[in-house]
């Protein structure tokens, strides 16, 4: 299985990547920072790649795909793993804040499947896109306004590609609670939150029971997103949600 993985840098993306090629798949591991792609491809071994890209730029997603391709033989899968979660509070957010988000959540997919379509329609071929609870499965989380809007955008554009083009499979996975692995491989996700903020809203998501107080084995995300990818076509999965076993309540 030839596949292609953005935002295999760090995080999840990177443990999708490294998982698959484990897997027996052969991956281009893509991303912005080249020296990280570089070092877990070759982690993930079995022929890997590491091709640099920037979803927020056309004609990089454009050249990036066509090495892919051209280095692959041709592409079977796509896993789209990039994602931004600025924290703020929604009056507080910015234009600039809201395109940033928008751009590497929604428009950076687009850009990128649109690129890697020709290859994908010729294999009947598959695409996985990592989505959030938040954004479909619990009210918005307070202080993830522009994260929780563009994954629901994504959402919806995930719906359309299938709908104008039927001959590929492609499938939104709703990823609950999950670090990733370790080193390079853990989550970056609230690197750059404002940890003021993030100490006062984190207890209300508790509160809230928005996040289960178990995390996912990131082995098991891996799993799933290799049976959607190996399905193609075919016997396509419109949905799949990987989400831990929230903890019982105490007494």
């Amino acid at each position: 299985m030839r596949t292609v993985v953005v935002g295999a840098s760090s995080g999840l993306g990177r443990c999708i990547a490294t998982g698959l090629a484990q897997r027996g798949a052969t991956v281009a591991l893509m991303a912005r920072r080249e020296a990280r792609l570089v070092q877990a491809a070759a982690e993930a071994g079995g022929g890997a790649i590491a091709v640099r890209c920037d979803v927020t730029d056309a004609e990089s997603c454009r050249s990036a795909i066509a090495e892919a391709a051209e280095r692959l033989g041709g592409i079977d899968a796509l896993v789209y793993a990039t994602g931004i979660g600025p924290l703020a509070r929604i009056a507080d957010l910015d234009a600039e804040t809201w395109r940033r988000a928008f751009d590497t959540n929604v428009i950076g997919a687009s850009l990128i499947t649109a690129a890697a379509l020709p290859h994908l329609r010729q294999s009947r071929g598959a695409a996985a896109y990592l989505t959030s609870v938040s954004a479909s499965m619990t009210t918005p989380w307070p202080g993830l306004g522009a994260y929780v809007v563009s994954k629901a955008a994504l959402d919806k554009l995930i719906e359309a590609w299938r709908v104008e083009h039927p001959d590929v499979g492609f499938t939104r996975v709703i990823v609950g609670d999950c670090a990733g692995g370790e080193g390079d491989s853990l989550t970056e996700f609230g690197a750059a939150w404002n940890q003021e903020l993030a100490a006062e809203l984190v207890p209300l998501w508790v509160e809230q029971r928005y996040i289960a107080g178990t995390m996912i084995d990131v082995a098991e995300l891996v799993r799933v997103v290799d049976t959607v990818l190996r399905c193609g076509a075919s016997a396509a999965i419109p949905t799949v949600a990987v989400t831990p076993r929230p903890n019982p309540p105490a007494g």
